[in-house]
């Protein structure tokens, strides 16, 4: 029992980093990457919990869709911005 909740406390506190991370990282490539981490932490926190379902959704939804999309916006907004410099 006390390896889980070792094992629950670690990764609680690698969610934590990694969204302080994604919130204070002056580069937003580095911020989206964080944030996508921080998705990955919290589906493995639910497989933690006995919710595999839902640790499913986060990992498509959380990890990685939204990640693609953000870095997908990221790309399309900075060729604007060197087209008008």
């Amino acid at each position: 029992m006390t390896a889980l909740f070792s094992l629950n406390t670690l990764v609680i506190a690698a969610i934590l980093i990694s969204a302080f991370y994604a919130a204070t990282c002056e580069k937003i490539l580095s911020s989206v990457i964080a944030l996508g981490v921080t998705g990955a932490f919290v589906a493995l926190e639910f497989i933690i919990l006995h919710a595999p379902d839902v640790a499913i959704s986060e990992a498509a939804v959380g990890a990685v869709l939204s990640t693609a999309l953000f870095i997908i916006a990221i790309r399309k907004t900075t060729k604007k911005e060197e087209e008008e410099e």
